[in-house]
C-alpha cells in the first residue's frame, strides 16, 4: 500500500515552508564501520514462487493477478507512476539488467548480447550489443533511435517533458550508433557507477520522442511494445488491465494466453480469493491464517481432500475452523458445534470459503523493503541530534522485528543497512555507529539536551513551604489572628473549588481528543487528574485526619509521580507528535507504533498518537512534514549511489525561503554525506564505491533521522496449481514462464473467470 511503500525516485521535488534547523552533528567513534567485505551474516530469505522448469508449465490459459488499482500512467518516469504500473511494464518493456535473487542486477540476454565499459578515459564509454532478434510489436527493431530518444526525454534539459527523475540521465554527454543501430555507444560527461540502472524500462521512440506522447500518450495505452506480452486493453471502471502474448516476441514463449491484472482493494482480497476472480494477491496475515485454517481442516480431521480442493470438508471441521478462526480454544468449539444450531447457515457460507481457500498457497518471504521509524529533524525537540539518538537507543528494534515477524515463522533480524539489505553485495550492518539499545545511555543524552525528569513543572519559587512565614518576618501579620484566619480558608476552599472545576473541564478535554482520534500517552498514569484518579486533596479532610495528611500553609501540592518522571525542559514537556495510518490494512504499524510509544513511555517521553486515513497519510503528513514520529517503508535497490543519495541529501533552502527536501522527509542530512554519495557514484571500481556507501550509511545511522526497523514480510496468495510466481523477493518475475501445471478451461479474461 502507499503509505508504506515509498517508490525510489518516483516523487516530485517538495517544498516544505520552513527552513531546517542544522547543526553540527556528533558523529560516534565509527572504527569497524566501514570495514571492507560482506557482513557474513547477510543471508538473503529465498524466494517462494514453486518453481517449475517449462515443460511442466501447460500451455494457454489466463491469470488474474490483483493489484491496488489500475495505474494512473503506464509511464514509469513520471510523478504519479506506481507499483502497478511497474508490475505491468515488466511485462511489457525491456529491462536491461533486471535484479536477480541476490538483489544484483543481470544483464538481460533476451534484449542484450552484451553491454560493458570500453573506455575510462578521457570519458568513461559503455557499449550496448542488442540482441539481433529484439523487436517492437510493431516489427520495427530495437535499436539507437529508441536510446537516443529516451535520453534527451529523461536529461531534464527539455522542461516540456513531465519526469519525475533524471538520474544518471544528466551525466550522458551523447549517445552515438555503432556499426549499425543494434550498437548503442553512450559517453558520459561524468563518470557514473550505476549506469546499468538507464535505460530499464526502455520505452519506443514513438513515446519518448515527443513531450506530448510522453506527457500524455503513455498514460493509458502503450501501442508499441517489446516483451512476452502485449497490452490489450486498459479498463478503468471495470477495473482490469489485461495483456495477451506477443506474437512477435523472439524468446521463451509466453506460457499463459492471457495476463490480467485486477484492482482489487486490500481489505477486498479474501473476497476475491474466495469467489475465484483472482488467482494470485498480495494479502495480509488474517487473510494468510485464514487459507492456513482452510489447509488445516481442507480433509474434515486435516487429510486430503475427496474430491478436489477443499471437497472433503464437513460442516463439523467447518464449524470447529471456524471457531478457532474468531478466537476459540478446541474445547469451546466442540461445544459451538454441539449447541449452536442456528449457525449452520453460517457455517455453510463458511465451508464454501474454507473450500475455495483451500485450493490457495500462502508464498512468503520478505520484500526487498524496510520499515524505519522516521524522525522529522526540521524543528522542535528532533532538530537536536541527541534528542533523536536517545530515542533511537531506547528502541528494542529486535522486539519490534519480532512483533511483525516470527508469528509469520519469518527471520526477524533487524537491518543493519540503510543502504542495503540482507543478501545484497556489499551489505554490511553499520548500525554500531549509533550504538545498541541502551537506555542509560539514552537518558543521559536527553539530559545532555536538558530534558530532566520533572523538567516540564513550572517554578513553583512564589509558594514554596515557608513563604508565610517569610512574610511574617517582614512584618505582615495580620491584624486580627482568627479573622484572617478565617479568611485565608474562605479563599482557600474558592481556589479549591476553581482547581476541581479546572481538572474537570481538563478530564472532558481529554476524552473528546481521545474520541477525536487523537491522545496523548504519558500523562494519563493512575494518580494523575486526566486518569480519573481520587482527586483527593488536603482541602477534602476534616480535622481529625490521618496524622501528616497536612502540609503547613503555603506549600505548593506535590506533583503526581507520573508527572514527575515525565521530562521536560524550562516548564515544557518533551512530547512528540506520531502520525499513524487508520486503515484496516495497516494493523502491522498500529502494533509497531503501540510498542514503540511504550518503549518512549518507559523513559519519560510523551507520545501524542495521531491516527489518520490511509489515503492521506503519506501525501499530507509524510512528505509535507506534518508530524514528528512516523513509519514508512523504503524498498531495496540495485544502485543506492544513486536512489539513496535524494533519501539522505541534506535538504536546501530555495530562493522563495522554502525547503527543498527531494525524499529526504526525515529534514535530517549533512554535507559530508552528500559527498560520499557524490564520490560513490563517479566511482567506477564496485568495491570503492560500496566501500564509500558504507561510511555513508554509518553517518546516516549517526544522524538517527531514520531507524530501520524490520524488512517487511512478503505474502502471496497463490492458486496451488500455479508455478514461477508467488513471493519473488529481490527478483523481478519472469513473466514468460508464469503457468498452470495443470490447463485451465478457457474463458473471457476481463471477466475475472479462468
Amino acid at each position: 500500500m502507499s503509505h508504506v511503500g515509498v517508490p525510489r525516485g518516483t516523487a516530485r521535488k517538495r517544498r516544505s515552508v520552513a527552513l531546517l534547523a542544522t547543526g553540527v552533528l556528533t558523529i560516534p567513534v565509527l572504527a569497524g564501520c566501514t570495514s571492507d567485505g560482506e557482513d557474513p551474516t547477510s543471508v538473503a530469505v529465498p524466494q517462494d514462487i514453486a518453481p517449475a522448469s517449462r515443460d511442466r508449465v501447460a500451455d494457454g490459459s489466463t491469470l488474474n493477478w490483483a493489484i491496488d488499482a489500475v495505474p494512473s500512467t503506464l509511464n514509469a518516469f513520471q510523478a504519479d507512476a506506481d507499483g502497478a504500473t511497474t508490475r505491468i511494464t515488466g511485462a511489457l518493456l525491456p529491462s536491461l539488467f533486471p535484479m536477480d535473487a541476490k538483489g544484483e542486477p543481470r544483464l538481460n540476454p533476451d534484449y542484450l548480447e552484451s553491454a560493458k565499459v570500453i573506455e575510462r578515459e578521457p570519458k568513461q564509454v559503455v557499449l550496448y550489443k542488442l540482441n539481433q532478434q529484439a523487436v517492437w510489436s510493431d516489427g520495427r527493431e530495437i535499436g539507437a533511435p529508441d536510446f537516443v530518444a529516451q535520453w534527451r526525454a529523461l536529461s531534464g534539459k527539455d522542461s516540456a517533458f513531465w519526469t519525475a527523475r533524471n538520474a544518471g540521465y544528466e551525466r550522458i554527454e551523447k549517445i552515438e550508433r555503432g556499426k549499425d543501430d543494434l550498437q548503442v555507444r553512450v559517453t558520459f560527461s561524468k563518470p557514473y557507477a550505476d549506469w546499468r540502472s538507464l535505460f530499464s524500462p526502455l520505452y519506443p521512440k514513438e513515446v519518448t520522442g515527443s513531450p506530448g506522447t510522453f506527457n500524455d500518450g503513455a498514460r493509458t495505452t502503450l501501442r508499441n511494445t517489446a516483451g512476452p506480452f502485449r497490452l490489450r486493453s486498459v479498463n478503468k471502471p471495470r477495473g482490469t488491465v489485461v495483456l495477451d502474448r506477443n506474437p512477435r516476441w523472439w524468446g521463451d514463449e509466453a506460457r499463459l494466453d492471457s495476463l490480467v491484472f485486477r484492482a482489487v482493494e486490500p481489505g477486498k482480497r479474501t473476497e476475491a480469493l474466495t469467489e475465484g476472480t483472482v488467482d494470485v494477491a498480495d494479502i495480509d496475515p488474517a487473510t494468510a491464517n485464514s487459507i492456513a485454517l482452510a489447509a488445516r481442516y481442507r480433509g474434515g480431521n486435516g487429510g486430503p481432500p475427496a474430491h478436489g480442493p477443499g471437497a472433503g470438508i464437513t460442516p463439523a471441521a467447518a464449524l470447529r475452523s471456524w471457531a478457532l478462526a474468531h478466537g476459540s480454544d478446541e474445547e469451546a468449539a466442540e461445544t459451538a458445534q454441539a449447541a449452536r444450531e442456528e449457525t449452520r447457515e453460517a457455517v455453510a457460507v463458511y465451508a464454501a470459503e474454507q473450500k475455495a481457500l483451500s485450493g490457495f498457497a500462502v508464498r512468503k518471504s520478505l520484500e526487498p523493503s524496510y520499515t524505519q521509524l522516521a524522525l522529522n529533524g526540521e524543528s522542535g525537540p528532533l532538530s537536536d541530534d541527541r534528542v533523536r539518538r536517545a530515542i533511537a537507543r531506547t528502541l528494542d528494534r529486535q522486539e519490534l522485528a519480532d512483533a511483525v515477524l516470527k508469528p509469520l515463522g519469518l527471520p526477524a533480524k533487524p537491518p543493519g543497512s540503510h543502504l542495503a539489505l540482507a543478501g545484497q553485495p556489499g551489505y554490511k550492518d553499520g548500525s554500531g555507529a549509533l550504538g545498541e539499545q541502551d537506555t542509560k545511555e539514552a537518558q543521559a543524552l536527553l539530559a545532555d539536551a536538558g530534558w530532566t525528569p520533572g523538567g516540564a513543572l513550572r517554578s513553583t519559587r512564589d509558594t514554596k513551604a515557608g513563604s508565610e512565614a517569610e512574610k511574617k518576618d517582614e512584618g505582615e501579620k495580620p491584624a486580627a489572628g482568627e479573622k484572617a484566619a478565617a479568611g485565608d480558608k474562605d479563599e482557600k476552599d474558592e481556589k479549591a473549588g476553581k482547581k476541581d472545576e479546572k481538572a474537570e473541564d481538563t478530564e472532558k478535554d481529554d476524552k473528546a481528543s481521545r474520541e477525536e482520534g487523537e491522545y496523548t500517552v504519558g500523562d494519563d498514569k493512575p494518580g494523575s487528574r486526566s486518569s480519573g484518579g481520587s482527586g483527593v486533596t488536603a482541602q477534602d479532610k476534616q480535622p481529625g485526619g490521618a496524622a501528616g495528611a497536612y502540609a503547613p500553609a503555603g506549600t505548593a501540592a506535590p506533583a503526581p509521580a507520573a508527572v514527575k518522571s515525565r521530562l521536560g525542559k524550562d516548564g515544557k514537556p518533551l512530547s512528540l507528535r506520531f502520525v499513524l495510518p487508520s486503515g484496516p490494512g495497516s494493523q502491522s504499524l498500529r502494533t509497531v507504533g503501540e510498542k514503540i510509544v511504550a518503549m518512549l513511555d518507559s523513559i519519560g517521553i510523551s507520545t501524542q498518537v495521531t491516527k489518520v486515513a490511509d489515503d492521506s497519510y503519506f501525501k499530507d503528513h509524510i512528505a509535507s512534514g506534518d508530524y514528528d514520529l512516523a513509519l514508512y517503508s523504503w524498498p531495496a535497490t540495485a544502485y543506492p549511489a544513486t536512489d539513496g543519495r535524494p533519501i539522505f541529501a541534506k535538504p536546501e533552502p530555495a530562493t522563495d525561503g522554502s525547503l527543498l527536501v527531494a525524499q529526504n522527509y526525515t529534514r535530517v542530512g549533512s554535507d559530508h554525506i552528500d559527498q560520499l554519495f557524490d564520490r560513490a557514484v563517479a566511482e567506477l571500481d564496485a568495491d570503492a564505491s560500496r566501500d564509500l556507501l558504507k561510511q555513508a550509511d554509518a553517518r546516516i545511522w549517526a544522524a538517527a533521522g531514520s531507524i530501520p526497523l524490520y524488512q517487511r514480510p512478503q505474502l502471496v496468495a497463490v492458486d496451488k496449481k500455479l508455478a514461477n510466481i508467488g513471493a519473488f523477493g529481490f527478483a523481478a518475475p519472469r513473466y514468460q514462464d508464469i503457468g498452470f501445471t495443470a490447463r485451465q478451461a478457457a474463458g473471457p479474461p476481463a471477466n475475472g473467470k479462468k
